[in-house]
């Protein structure tokens, strides 16, 4: 098997995409992923993801990959959880408060937080394409959303606490945990007081 088709199978079998880590990992050369889009057999997706040209970009996805470290949270979560409907704009990711995030800023929302609080709540969900991407669970994002620090709109917290309320496998005790360490307890329980 050629070089150029091992890249391409291994892009089949990651749901589409590559990685320039991935290809080193393999022992092959770079310059074959230029060869590979110059003949439009892979596209450049964004720095160091390549990806099928049959396959949707996946942004969530091309994100998980460049910044392993990053949680998907606030809006974003809420959208991949499915306690919205709206599209974020610009996507959030958490990071631990020692990771570097001045050179992303402007390709996403990164914000930091403590150790205690990003081991916090980490789950895997579905992107839109279908592949998995690190998330923080549904009672972490909803104590996310309610610090004043990140300006959430009303009516989109509102919303993700009213969907949260008919769940079924809602965990108030785990919401009631978060709330403690996020220091938004007072918060928490006038959204619950109304909605249960």
């Amino acid at each position: 098997m050629t070089a150029t088709e091992k890249i391409l199978k291994a892009a089949e079998s990651n749901g589409g995409t590559i990685t320039t880590k991935q290809v080193d990992d393999m022992n092959i050369h770079r310059t074959y992923l230029r060869t590979l889009v110059d003949k439009g057999l892979l596209e450049h997706s964004a720095r160091g993801v390549y990806v099928l040209p049959a396959m949707l970009d996946d942004e969530f996805y091309n994100l998980q990959i460049r910044f392993k470290k990053g949680v998907f949270s606030n809006t974003s979560a809420l959208y991949l959880l499915g306690f919205t409907d709206r599209t974020p704009i610009k996507l959030d990711m958490t990071f631990p408060a020692s990771y570097n995030t001045s050179s992303i800023k402007n390709e996403i929302n990164a914000h930091r937080v403590k150790k205690e609080i990003y081991e916090q709540g980490i789950e895997t969900a579905l992107t839109p394409s279908g592949n998995k991407v690190n998330v923080y669970c549904i009672e972490h994002t909803l104590c996310d959303i309610l610090q004043t620090r990140y300006a959430i709109d009303i009516q989109v917290i509102t919303d993700a606490f009213k969907r949260y309320s008919r769940c079924n496998n809602k965990n108030l005790p785990l919401l009631s945990e978060f709330a403690k360490l996020m220091r938004v307890e007072r918060r928490v329980r006038q959204y619950l007081e109304v909605l249960i």
